[in-house]
C-alpha cells in the first residue's frame, strides 16, 4: 500500500514537472509587447478591486452611522429627563435554566444622554464682509488697539477679479509678536492678506501710532493710502453716501503730505491725483475766482490749476494774481531757486507786487486746441479689472500744452527771486536775523515787518515836505534796531529811505563819511519822480562851495542866522542845479549848522593844489554866485574870503566877476560900485564857463574825498555764492516744448493720435519726430521705450515710476 502511494507520488511530481517545463517553454515565446498588456491588464484589474472594496466599506460604515443615530435619537427622545446608566452586570440567578444554541438571544443598549438642542457657534469679530471703519472710531486688531478709523476690516473685500483688496485688514492672519515698521519688510504693491506676519505687526504698530511717525517705511503708509483710495472712488461709485466722507479723506491725505510728501515722489503724485479727483468731482464754472488749495509739487501741474486756468481761457478772463501764484510755484517747468524756497512768505507778496505791476489785472491766455481730461491712475493693484478711471471737463483747452505763457510767468518769477537773494543770503548765514533790521535792510521796504513799516511812516509825516535833523542813534531806535550798523548796512539804510522818497545826510552813498550814532542826521523829503543821485560834476563842486563858504561864515566862531538865511538864499538861486540838488545843498547846510566844517581843515586839504588850479576853482566859484543874474556886495563879500582861504589874492574877486559878465578881462572895480548896481551875468558866458564844471570836480574829487568814521568793528561778510537747490528744467533731458509733451503724455495711460495731433500743434512740434526724440531719451536714461503702439498711443507704465524714484 505505501509501496503503491509512492509510486503514484513520483507519477505526479513528473507530470507536474512536465507542465512546469511546458508553461516556461510557452512564457518563453510570448513576445515582450504582449507581456506589457498583460501587466497592465493586470494592474488595471487591481486597482478596479482596491476601489469597488473602498466604497464597499463606506458603504458599510455610513449604514452603521445611521442605525447608531437612529438609536440614540431614539433614546434621547424617549424621556425628557436626564438619565444615568450603570456599568455593573447584575448576577444571574441560581436555577436559571442554560439556553439552548439554538435559542436566540435579546440584548438591550443604554446609550449616553446628549443635548436635545444643536446651534453652530458664532464666528470670530470680524469674520465675513468687510467693513468700512469710520473716521475717529477705533478697534482691536490681534490684541492692539488702532484709533482713527478709515481701515476696512473683515474676511472678505473683493476686488474685480475676485481676490481680496490689498487695503482689508484680515483678523484671521497671523500677526507676529514684533515688527519694526522702520525696516522695509514689504513688495512694490503689498497687499496685507499675503505680506509677512512680520510686516503686518509693523503695519499695526504704526497704524496703532496714529499713523504719524515720519521715520516709517513708505509702504506701510501706502497700504493705508489703498484704502482710502478705495472708499472715496470705488464706494462712492456705487453709494452716493460715501461723498459726504470725502472732506475727512482729503483732510486725511493732506496729514499724510505734510509727513511724508518729501519721502517719496511716487506718494507726493498719486495722493495729489486722489485730491484732484476728491476736489473736482462737480467742480464751479470759474474755478478762477477760488482760493487754490494746498497741493505738492510733482511732475505735472495738478488738474486743480489747469482747470481754473483753462476756465479763465475760456472765459476771456485774466489769470488773477492768486492763481497765477500757484501757478508759478507748482508748475513743474518753472525752476524756484533758493530764495523762493527758503523767503517763501517774502517771496509770495513780492510776486504779487511784480505781476500786478507787470500785467495789470493778469496774463490773458489763449484758447488752444488741447482738451483738458483726466484719467485716474491708482496707486493700489486692487483697482486692477474696473477699467478706466476717467473725468472729461467739456472743451475746457489745457493751457500746459502751450509754453509763451509760461514764459511771461517765468519772467515775474526770476525778477522776485533776484531781489531776494540778498535777504536769502543774509539770513541763510544769519537764521536768527530774519526780523532784525540788519536782516530786512537787505528786502524791499514793501517786504519789511509791518511795525517797521509803521515806524517808517511816522517818520515820513515827522518830515512832511520838509527835513528834520535827528542823531543816528535816534534814527536807529525809531527802526527798531538795537545793535551797530556795518558800513554796508549803512549805506543799505539809506538806499532803503531814499526807495521811500527820504533823503539823508551825509549823503553815504555818494562817498560822505558814515555818521557816528552820537552825530547828527538831516532826513528830507524828496519828491516822486525826481533822480536821488547827487554824484554829478556840477553838485560836487556846489557842494564844495557851500562847504567853504560855511567855513568861512563860522571862522569867527558864530553862525548867525543871517549868515545861514544868506547862503540858503544862494543856494536856492543856484538854477543851474536840479530841484533835489538844491534841496540836497538846504539839508546838507542844516547839517553844516550842527556838524560845522573847519576852515582849517579846508586849507589843509587844498595846500597840495598848484596856484593854478586853486585859480580856477575860484574863478568857477564866482561863476556859481552869479547864477541868479546878480551879485549882492554880501555874496563879494564871502567871495573875498573864499578867495583868501583858496590861497588867491581877494582882489581878483572883481576882475572874475567881470570876467564872467562880458567875456573879457575887467578892470577892478570899487566894492561902492558893486553895491550900487551890482552884476549882470552874460547867460551864453555863464553856460560856457559851465563847461569847465567836469574839470574842477575832476580836481577835487582826490582832494575831498571824506575818510570814513570807524563806526564798528564788525567786519564786512563776504558776499558767498549761495547753495542752490537744484530743480530740473526738463525731464529726461529734453528741451522746454520736448518737456512739455513728454509731462501731458505722462497724465494718461493712452492716447488717442487725433488728441496728440493736437497736443503737437499748440507745441509747434511735429508728433511723429517728437515722440520718436522722446523714446530715444527714455531709451538714453532708462533702456526702455516711453511710448508703444501708434493709435492709440500707450504710455509705459514704467518710465512713470523710473521718473518717480
Amino acid at each position: 500500500m505505501a509501496k503503491r502511494k509512492r509510486r503514484k507520488s513520483s507519477n505526479s511530481g513528473a507530470i507536474g514537472g512536465v507542465i512546469v517545463a511546458g508553461l516556461i517553454i510557452l512564457f518563453a515565446g510570448i513576445p515582450k509587447e504582449l507581456w506589457y498588456a498583460i501587466a497592465a491588464l493586470v494592474a488595471l484589474s487591481i486597482t478596479v478591486a482596491a476601489y469597488y472594496a473602498y466604497a464597499r466599506h463606506r458603504e458599510l460604515q455610513n449604514g452603521a452611522r445611521s442605525t447608531d443615530q437612529e438609536s440614540v435619537k431614539q433614546t434621547a427622545t424617549s424621556t425628557a429627563a436626564p438619565r444615568t446608566s450603570k456599568s455593573r452586570v447584575q448576577p444571574q440567578a441560581f436555577n436559571a435554566q442554560p439556553l439552548r444554541d439554538d435559542e436566540p438571544i435579546t440584548v438591550t443598549i443604554t446609550a449616553t444622554p446628549v443635548a436635545s438642542i444643536y446651534r453652530v457657534p458664532a464666528a470670530p469679530k470680524g469674520f465675513g464682509t468687510a467693513t468700512w471703519i469710520p473716521y475717529g472710531q477705533a478697534i482691536e486688531v490681534a490684541g492692539i488697539t488702532i484709533p482713527g478709523g478709515m481701515i476696512y476690516f473683515g474676511t472678505s473685500l473683493k476686488t474685480a477679479f475676485g481676490a481680496d483688496d490689498p487695503c482689508l485688514i484680515n483678523p484671521s492672519k497671523s500677526v507676529s509678536s514684533h515688527g519694526d515698521y522702520t525696516e522695509r519688510a514689504m513688495g512694490y504693491w503689498p497687499s496685507y492678506s499675503e505680506i509677512s506676519g512680520t510686516a503686518r505687526r509693523s503695519y499695526l504698530n504704526w497704524l496703532a501710532g496714529g499713523r504719524r511717525d515720519p521715520e516709517a517705511d513708505i509702504g506701510y503708509v501706502f497700504l493705508f493710502f489703498y484704502g482710502l483710495e478705495r472708499r472715496a472712488i470705488i464706494d462712492a461709485s456705487t453709494d452716493p453716501t460715501v461723498k459726504a466722507e470725502w472732506p475727512s479723506i482729503e483732510q486725511e491725505i493732506r496729514r499724510l503730505l505734510k509727513i511724508y510728501s518729501e519721502k517719496s515722489n511716487s506718494f507726493r503724485r498719486y495722493a495729489s491725483e486722489l485730491l484732484d479727483w476728491i476736489s473736482l468731482t462737480e467742480p464751479p464754472t470759474k474755478l478762477y475766482q477760488q482760493p487754490v488749495p494746498a497741493f505738492p509739487k510733482t511732475f505735472e501741474l495738478p488738474l486743480y490749476v489747469r482747470l481754473a486756468l483753462g476756465q479763465a481761457a475760456v472765459d476771456g478772463a485774466p489769470v488773477p494774481t492768486h492763481l497765477a501764484l500757484s501757478w508759478a510755484k507748482l508748475d513743474p517747468n518753472i525752476s524756484l531757486r533758493t530764495p523762493a524756497i527758503r523767503c517763501a512768505e517774502q517771496f509770495e507778496k513780492l510776486f504779487a507786487q511784480k505781476y500786478g505791476a507787470t500785467y495789470g489785472e493778469g496774463i490773458v491766455l489763449p484758447r488752444n486746441r488741447t482738451k483738458l481730461k483726466m484719467v485716474y491712475r491708482p496707486a493700489s493693484a486692487g483697482f486692477q479689472g474696473y477699467g478706466e478711471i476717467k473725468r472729461a471737463f467739456g472743451d475746457t483747452p489745457d493751457i500746459t500744452a502751450l509754453t509763451a505763457p509760461l514764459k511771461k510767468l517765468q519772467l515775474v518769477v526770476e525778477s522776485t527771486i533776484k531781489d531776494l537773494e540778498p535777504y536769502s543770503r543774509y539770513i541763510g548765514r544769519n537764521p536768527d536775523a530774519k526780523t532784525s533790521l540788519e536782516g530786512i535792510l537787505h528786502l524791499p521796504v514793501i517786504l519789511w515787518p509791518e511795525s517797521t513799516q509803521k515806524a517808517l511812516q511816522e517818520l515820513k509825516m515827522r518830515i512832511g515836505t520838509g527835513m528834520a535833523a535827528i542823531s543816528f542813534q535816534n534814527l536807529l531806535t525809531t527802526l527798531a534796531n538795537t545793535t551797530i550798523l556795518t558800513k554796508n548796512q549803512t549805506r543799505t539804510l539809506a538806499a532803503a529811505l531814499e526807495s521811500e522818497h527820504i533823503g539823508m545826510e551825509p549823503d553815504i552813498l555818494n562817498g560822505s563819511k558814515l555818521p557816528g550814532p552820537a552825530e547828527m542826521v538831516v532826513l528830507f523829503a524828496i519828491p516822486a519822480g525826481e533822480p536821488a543821485s547827487s554824484a554829478t560834476p556840477a553838485y560836487q563842486v556846489a557842494l564844495l562851495t557851500l562847504q567853504l563858504a560855511s567855513g568861512v561864515a563860522t571862522a569867527d566862531g558864530e553862525f548867525s542866522a543871517s549868515e545861514i538865511g544868506h547862503l540858503r538864499e544862494q543856494v536856492q538861486s543856484w538854477t543851474h542845479l536840479t530841484p533835489n540838488h538844491i534841496r540836497r545843498l538846504v539839508a546838507h547846510l542844516r547839517l553844516l549848522i550842527t556838524t560845522p566844517v573847519s576852515l582849517a581843515a579846508l586849507k589843509k586839504k587844498l595846500e597840495p593844489l598848484e596856484a593854478t588850479s586853486k585859480e580856477m576853482i575860484a574863478v568857477f566859484m564866482a561863476t556859481v554866485a552869479q547864477a541868479d543874474g546878480t551879485v549882492s556886495p554880501a555874496e563879494v563879500k564871502t567871495l573875498e574870503k573864499v578867495y583868501k582861504a583858496l590861497g588867491v589874492e581877494p582882489q581878483k574877486v572883481f576882475s572874475d566877476l567881470h570876467a564872467v559878465t562880458s567875456g573879457t578881462k575887467a578892470s577892478v572895480a570899487t566894492t561902492t560900485e558893486i553895491e550900487k548896481t551890482g552884476f549882470k551875468l552874460d547867460p551864453a558866458r555863464i553856460a560856457a564857463l559851465q563847461q569847465d564844471t567836469e574839470k574842477v570836480s575832476a580836481l577835487l574829487t582826490s582832494i575831498f574825498k571824506e575818510e570814513e568814521v570807524a563806526v564798528t568793528s564788525v567786519p564786512e561778510p563776504e558776499i558767498e555764492a549761495e547753495e542752490e537747490i537744484e530743480v530740473p528744467k526738463g525731464i529726461l533731458g529734453l528741451d522746454e516744448p520736448h518737456t512739455a509733451l513728454a509731462r501731458m503724455l505722462l497724465s494718461r495711460p493712452q492716447w488717442s493720435r487725433e488728441e496728440l495731433l493736437d497736443l503737437a500743434a499748440d507745441l509747434d512740434l511735429m508728433l511723429d519726430g517728437a515722440i520718436e526724440h522722446i523714446n530715444e531719451a527714455a531709451f538714453e536714461a532708462h533702456d526702455i521705450p516711453f511710448t508703444e503702439g501708434d493709435d492709440p498711443i500707450e504710455v509705459n507704465a514704467e518710465v512713470l515710476e523710473k521718473i518717480d524714484a
